[in-house]
């Protein structure tokens, strides 16, 4: 077994590294001589200073020695790569055979220290399962220069040094150097993808480098894209072979001749080839080709901003480089600014604006640093006003390089993006785009992949009057790239703001409005967020406007008139104008397909005159509307209503049946709307309704006859006490929520006809016999009984009385327990919730190990004090969740090597880790008393346990 230092300046071993680079430790007589004496020399004669041990496994020594190395390794980073030479890693892995037989001798001499023996067995264990080296029936002259040939290049990445101004460069090398596995005979094609500026090209030739010495030949082609364009693909191919074979001149007059050139030359050679700044799939068709025109061994580097690139050649792994945080991005502008790592004490404060202003992208930071070094601070004041209103020409050239490659349809959306979208919502976005014919959904997804913006989640949080969601996903874009879409369009005119076709700055838009000068080019105005706005300004100079967002003016009260006549307006945002008392009598959007109230909290009436022929989706949810006017009917291309938490609506308009597109109503909290029209049943197009927390007490048996109906949510109806059995024959749904109708004691019978049912919520009713129907459904997936168990209060739980009850040490006094049938019906069931029903021992059905789809079991707040021991036969099993199982005392051997994941996740850390086994127990104090439980759980996870003690449980950790 071989140990190498860690690429990490923190780890430490026993056997200093200032003397050795590798440590060489080995088992018995039979390969001290041969095979290990043959690795040593081989090792030493390629210049690796290396140590050898000299002990036997029967002596013990050996094994407190790898058990310390494990130790080292888990502990200080050490690289440790077994070497199995004729032995089978799973005999060690199972310690079986002779190992076995060593270990009886083991635990008979040292019986008193039981401790030393499982250490040893628990290292042994995790070393045959390790990376390493198998001779199998390998020549042992070969074997032996394969390992010395992969070491070298190991030892390589941990002691190379690297330029002292390439900020944040370790981190994100040893990343990328992991994904290319170095040393390994396949062809590896490896891209690095990201937006300009980002360091792509530096990490490109740090690799270059500090790799090159492990190939035969070597080549770095700079700027690709910008050289193909001057001089052809052809004079790349020779520049090519030129670097790789110096000194031969190449003649070919195509790039035909040039690629069978490069395919039969390079063949046999294991080469380093980085291609950089690539845009065009051109580029790999002529320089890459196929892998088999590289020699085994052989990584090609490809630098470029385009991750649709990658993937249309499917190359093997992606690295994407970060931005520096906040402390690199502080260190690499001093180096810049002050050629040292902190910035001068009077110049602090300073430095952080301009840091914060390049937000971690390493080319601001070195171009921002050589601008202000040795000026003064009234020049550093001077020169960070400046970047407010006129950003650095140099930044924006290399930034906008991706621009100017796009088509048409991607500026415009990109420029949208930059003036008004950055951070909103995805869906939000592309509906509003669609809306304007730029085919949003592919034109995003370019973006994306051209590094221009990202898409992502964030943690629910509020931001100023904006909520964000957990699982939503959102636009963003690099503070840089905003400010370049920005500068693009002010560009256009840059005296003259009426003459622009966006405007996003409040100023400017009653600038241009009330010099009453003619707007012809102006199609989006952007005052989000003004604060100060009291009334809007007279629109009516800007006939061709199409997007108008005012969304949070929160002093608004009324909308001026000429807004009401804007002919081609397409898109019309009002969200959370929470003081809008009024809108426009007369509403002549006749190409309006977007109409945003939402949030419009003292808006009580909608104008009587309404001509919104092109209306695709009224959102009125959260407003104070009362009652809708009966144009509402004539909407007949209206797709999406949304009328969400208008607590004010007793009644929908008698004609709504003019609906004749509708797809989508919302109507939850309408908590004082108690009927259905009859006529809702002639929208046949409806395919989605949620009626959650309305006062409906009794279901139409008209639902029935929404033949297409997918999605019907009645959460927390707690008056619905049945379901009409014309239920049967909504043939098309496939989610049915009913969790919260507290009432509901009995499901009809002509349920189980509906086989497309594929999610149905139970939760929270009061079902405690569901019927057994429910089971056979062949096509359900999601299936929740959460908190169904009779209790006296049929809400769900909360956890002032989950706390009391687990004081007392068990579940409610008058719960009724739920009653499950068998299981296996439900063959493709992924996600099953039995949480909180007052589950005692033996309740689970046996049969529940036929769930063979299941991936998601919660038995969590139940009062069963085991598990059934035919969990372990649930193969795709992925998480169960025990919150709360206080009467648990063991556990199945469910964790021993079947499961991939399994777990209740406490935090993010192992929330987010690709390869994490963990089980978080909080609360289940009974399975801490049990040692040998304990002991199968911390041997068989990968991350951790963690089993909350009884005297951590308090409200307050609830």
């Amino acid at each position: 077994m071989l140990t190498l230092p860690s690429s990490s300046s923190s780890s430490h071993f026993y056997v200093s590294r200032k003397k050795y680079d590798v440590f060489l430790s080995f088992r018995g007589d039979d390969t001290r001589k041969n095979f290990t004496d043959h690795l040593l020399t081989a090792l030493k004669r390629s210049g690796i200073i290396t140590f050898k041990d000299d002990e036997k496994l029967e002596a013990g020594w050996c094994l407190d020695e790898l058990a310390e190395i494990v130790k080292q390794k888990n502990e200080g980073g050490l690289k440790v790569f077994p070497i199995f030479y004729d032995v089978d890693p799973s005999d060690l892995r199972k310690q079986t055979g002779k190992v076995a037989e060593a270990f009886v001798k083991h635990d008979e001499r040292y019986k008193e220290n039981k401790h030393k023996i499982e250490n040893w067995r628990s290292a042994l264990t995790e070393v045959a399962n390790l990376k390493g080296w198998h001779r199998k029936d390998r020549p042992e002259a070969e074997f032996i220069a394969d390992i010395v040939r992969k070491v070298s290049a190991k030892l390589f990445q941990a002691y190379s040094s690297i330029p002292d101004d390439l900020i944040g460069i370790h981190s994100r090398l040893e990343e990328l150097l992991s994904k290319m596995d170095i040393g390994e005979d396949d062809i590896r094609i490896i891209g690095i993808c990201g937006m300009g500026g980002i360091g792509k090209t530096t990490l490109a030739r740090v690799v270059y480098t500090q790799m090159s010495p492990h190939f035969d030949s070597k080549s770095f082609l700079s700027d690709v894209r910008e050289a193909s364009a001057k001089s052809g693909l052809g004079s790349i191919q020779k520049e090519l072979l030129s670097q790789i074979f110096p000194g031969e001149c190449f003649n070919f007059s195509d790039v035909q001749q040039g690629s069978f050139m490069i395919s039969h030359m390079l063949s046999n050679k294991r080469v380093l080839v980085v291609i950089d700044d690539v845009d065009n799939i051109q580029h790999f068709k002529w320089l890459v080709g196929r892998r088999d025109w590289f020699g085994s061994g052989s990584r090609i580097i490809i630098t470029t901003r385009d991750e649709h690139l990658l993937q249309s050649y499917r190359v093997d792994d992606v690295y994407k480089p970060t931005i520096l945080d906040a402390n690199e991005a502080l260190r690499l502008f001093s180096l810049k600014a002050f050629n040292r790592d902190t910035p001068e004490n009077d110049f602090i404060e300073l430095s952080k604006c301009v840091v914060q202003y390049a937000d971690g992208l390493p080319l601001a930071l070195e171009v921002l640093g050589a601008f202000f070094c040795g000026r003064d601070q009234d020049q550093w004041r001077s020169g960070i006003e400046r970047l407010k209103r006129d950003s650095n020409n140099e930044i924006h050239d290399r930034l906008r390089i991706s621009f100017d490659g796009l088509e048409e349809t991607e500026k415009n959306i990109f420029l949208d993006i930059a003036c008004f979208f950055n951070g909103q919502k995805k869906d939000f976005v592309i509906k509003l785009l669609e809306g304007c014919e730029f085919y949003p959904d592919i034109g995003i997804d370019v973006l994306v992949k051209k590094s221009l913006i990202k898409v992502e989640s964030k943690e629910s949080h509020i931001e100023g009057n904006r909520y964000f969601k957990k699982d939503d996903l959102y636009l963003g874009m690099h503070d840089l790239l905003q400010e370049l879409g920005r500068k693009i369009v002010k560009q256009k005119s840059l005296d003259k703001p009426g003459k622009r076709c966006r405007l996003w700055e409040e100023r400017d838009v009653y600038d241009v409005l009330t010099k009453n000068t003619c707007l012809e080019q102006l199609k989006l105005v952007n005052l989000e967020g003004s604060e100060n706005l009291i009334k809007t300004p007279d629109f009516t100079m800007a006939p061709n406007l199409e997007t108008l967002n005012l969304e949070g003016c929160i002093k608004i009260i009324d909308v001026h008139p000429s807004i009401g006549l804007l002919s081609r307006l397409k898109i019309l945002n009002l969200r959370d104008c929470k003081s809008l008392r009024r809108l426009p009598t007369k509403f002549g959007m006749k190409s309006l397909k977007t109409l945003i109230l939402s949030g419009c909290s003292n808006l009580e009436r909608l104008p009587n005159q309404m001509e919104m022929e092109c209306l695709v989706e009224l959102y009125l949810d959260g407003t104070g509307i009362r009652h809708l006017p009966s144009l509402i009917g004539h909407l007949s291309g209206l797709v999406r209503l949304n009328l969400k938490g208008c607590r004010n609506l007793a009644s929908l308009p008698g004609n709504i049946n003019g609906l004749k597109c509708l797809e989508i109503l919302n109507l939850s909290g309408c908590s004082k709307l108690e009927n259905l029209p009859e006529n809702l049943q002639q929208v046949e197009s409806l395919k989605v309704l949620y009626l959650d927390g309305t006062g409906i007490r009794d279901l139409p048996s008209l639902i029935g006859h929404m033949r297409g109906l997918v999605f019907l949510s009645l959460k927390d109806c707690r008056g619905i006490a049945s379901l009409p059995s014309s239920i049967h024959e909504l043939k098309c749904l496939k989610t049915l929520d009913l969790s919260g109708c507290s009432k509901l004691e009995n499901l009809p019978e002509s349920l189980q006809q509906v086989e497309s049912l594929e999610e149905l919520d139970l939760s929270g009713t009061a079902i405690t016999k569901p019927p057994s129907f429910i089971f056979q459904l062949k096509n359900l997936k999601h299936l929740s009984f959460r908190g169904c168990k009779g209790t006296v209060s049929k809400s769900r739980p909360n956890l002032l009385s989950l706390f009391k009850v687990m004081q007392r040490g068990g579940g409610s006094v008058n719960s009724v327990a739920l009653t499950l049938p068998p299981l296996s019906g439900l063959t493709c069931l992924t996600k099953l919730d039995i949480s909180y029903c007052n589950l005692g021992e033996g309740a689970i059905p046996s049969d529940i190990c036929h769930l063979s789809s299941l991936r998601d079991l919660n038995l969590s707040g139940n009062t069963f004090s085991s598990l059934p021991a035919n969990l372990d036969r649930l193969s795709n099993l992925e998480r169960i969740r025990l919150r709360h199982c206080t009467e648990l005392k063991s556990l199945p051997e469910l964790l021993r090597s079947t499961y991939h994941s399994v777990g209740v996740f406490a935090n993010a850390a192992i929330r987010n880790s690709r390869d994490w086994a963990c089980i978080f127990l909080p609360n289940c104090y009974r399975i801490a008393e049990n040692t040998n439980i304990v002991t199968l759980l911390k041997k068989n996870l990968k991350v951790g346990l963690y089993i909350s003690p009884p005297n951590q449980l308090t409200q307050r950790n609830l």
